[in-house]
């Protein structure tokens, strides 16, 4: 059985997620305290989460209905007055989903965690964030969030190799090894044209190794599909023995790898509360509680966005990779204009992306949705 969140065996999720978080004692401008005084500050938010309705929706980055379940269940067990619907939708759609939200007046969603980090500063300049440092801020990575507190990290999400159990000691580790004769006809990766995450990790092949790299893959005839989770999940199934650029799964047919020596990607997964969101207590709530150090600890499942808490069991700080920066993922998308025409280049090679959109099969989520059936808000 396949799991519905698409996580790295070792604890590095897939998904994606965003919120808000405040106290009424702290000034939304300020920092909020840390420690013993941490649950207190929590709690008092759940209460004026719970006068405003005890209601939240958000919007979370990733490619298959039920991936940030893990966190609707967690906070809903700290909160049970709470209701909180997640929608997971591509990045790239609920970006333009805020952007017309906005536009017409009519804001349905409260926090926003997107792939789509150059989202964030256009969002802030264009006035649709509200200001808000949450419970735990002087303890976030300074790299990762806005000096000024309009968004923020909130975990670090990983793509680099998964591959088949049966391999064995037999299985690619460096992007090089993907090249060898055993695995063609044998290899699943999802459109790098479709998702600028994998398109990053594609990106950094072609600078290391050139456009010959891209060849030879190619050669290899490897399979194509929309959505990182569904090409992990591939894998271990009929042929496909290998994929790279995704996390992978927890069905047992699989194991997650990083290459020591070829680029791989980890990114900060980013969060903010809208300026016009309904339901402003409980965006704060969400985004405090997301970033405690608990829920970074024991919610999240991957590298923390905190300072004060270690990485994932044999893992290495995030930041003490040589082969991965994990800010390089904002500075490619920071330059749309040459991200288009790399997409544009790769989509040459790969070919034009098929398929229904893995997180909305049935085209059901519209403009305002308020929960994954894509009731509309």
């Amino acid at each position: 059985m396949k799991s519905t969140r698409s996580t790295w065996a070792l604890g590095v999720a897939l998904c994606v997620l965003a919120a808000g978080g405040a106290t009424a004692a702290v000034p939304s401008s300020q920092p909020a305290q840390t420690g013993s005084s941490a649950e207190a500050q929590l709690q008092a938010l759940y209460q004026q989460a719970v006068t405003e309705g005890g209601r939240l929706v958000v919007y979370a980055g990733g490619d298959k209905p039920g991936q940030a379940d893990y966190l609707k269940k967690a906070f809903e067990k700290k909160f049970p007055k709470m209701k909180v619907d997640i929608v997971v939708d591509f990045s790239k759609n609920h970006d333009a989903r805020v952007d017309h939200q906005v536009a017409e007046r009519h804001v349905v969603a409260d926090v926003v965690h997107l792939q789509t980090l150059d989202d964030f500063p256009r969002w802030k300049k264009e006035g649709a964030l509200q200001k808000y440092k949450p419970v735990g801020w002087d303890k976030v990575y300074r790299q990762i969030k806005d000096k000024d507190g309009y968004y923020t990290g909130l975990f670090f999400f990983a793509f680099a190799n998964v591959t088949a159990t049966t391999l064995g000691s037999d299985a690619p580790v460096e992007a090089r090894d993907f090249l060898k004769p055993q695995f063609k006809n044998k290899l699943v990766f999802t459109y790098p044209n479709d998702d600028d995450a994998v398109l990053y990790y594609f990106k950094q092949l072609t600078d290391k190794y050139g456009f010959d790299y891209l060849k030879r893959l190619l050669a290899q005839n490897p399979k194509f599909v929309r959505g990182t989770q569904d090409s992990a999940d591939l894998v271990g199934t009929g042929n496909n023995v290998a994929s790279f650029g995704t996390g992978g799964s927890a069905s047992g047919l699989s194991r997650t790898s990083l290459p020591r020596k070829s680029p791989w990607v980890a990114w900060p997964q980013t969060g903010a509360i809208l300026n016009s969101a309904p339901h402003k207590a409980a965006a704060k709530l969400y985004l405090s509680w997301l970033l405690s150090k608990d829920a970074q600890e024991h919610a999240i499942g991957t590298w923390s966005a905190r300072t004060d808490v270690a990485p994932p069991a044999g893992r290495k700080s995030v930041f003490d990779y040589a082969n991965m920066n994990p800010l390089g993922l904002g500075e490619f998308m920071s330059d749309r204009a040459a991200l288009d025409r790399y997409k544009a280049r790769i989509g040459l090679y790969v070919g034009d992306v098929h398929g229904a959109n893995p997180s909305d099969p049935k085209n059901l989520l519209g403009l305002y949705p308020t929960d994954q059936n894509g009731t509309q808000g």
